[in-house]
């Protein structure tokens, strides 16, 4: 990746909105964040009868220990700011996993684990997972999250200067 000055990148999420200027560290740390999202389910459209909705929530909890990783790798650099309402990565990547992960995890992490532990012994847990009445609200809210996800892949992308993977995986 070659480091590009970037003046001006929008960022619109519902939660936070503003400029970002991201310099060489902030760009190569939204490199190391892209790579570990593109390469996630949590990108990638969930079907109906795909998947084990816990491993999907399971991807989705690494994230935080993946952008803790980043954060502290990076330094404060990363999170300080360069002006007044100018974001930054480390802003940004804390409010994504704030504003959208962490509460998605934290509704449906229990629900999904007090279901998972009514499953009889002679039934598999996808098998499991299909029966339960909320799965369909589940999937739901991970399809939303998902949106979000890959807002800021996109907008990763942009400040990466690379062409967005999972755009070219879906032609």
């Amino acid at each position: 990746m070659r480091p590009v000055k970037l003046t001006k990148v929008t960022v619109k999420f519902p939660w936070v909105e503003g400029e970002w200027v991201a310099d060489e560290a902030q760009q190569r740390a939204a490199w190391e964040m892209y790579v570990e999202l593109v390469t996630r389910i949590s990108v990638a459209p969930l079907a109906p009868n795909e998947g084990l909705l816990r491993e999907a929530l399971a991807s989705l909890y690494a994230l935080f220990g993946e952008t803790r990783r980043i954060l502290r790798q990076y330094g404060p650099g990363v999170a300080r700011r360069q002006g007044p309402g100018v974001l930054t990565f480390g802003e940004i990547a804390v409010d994504v996993l704030s504003r959208s992960l962490r509460p998605l995890l934290a509704e449906w992490h229990p629900e999904l684990a007090a279901h998972e532990a009514t499953r009889p012994p002679d039934r598999s847990p996808f098998d499991h997972e299909r029966a339960w009445p909320k799965a369909p609200a589940l999937r739901g809210a991970l399809e939303d999250t998902r949106a979000t996800l890959v807002a800021y892949l996109d907008l990763l992308a942009i400040v990466c200067d690379v062409t967005p993977l999972q755009a070219a995986r879906s032609k």
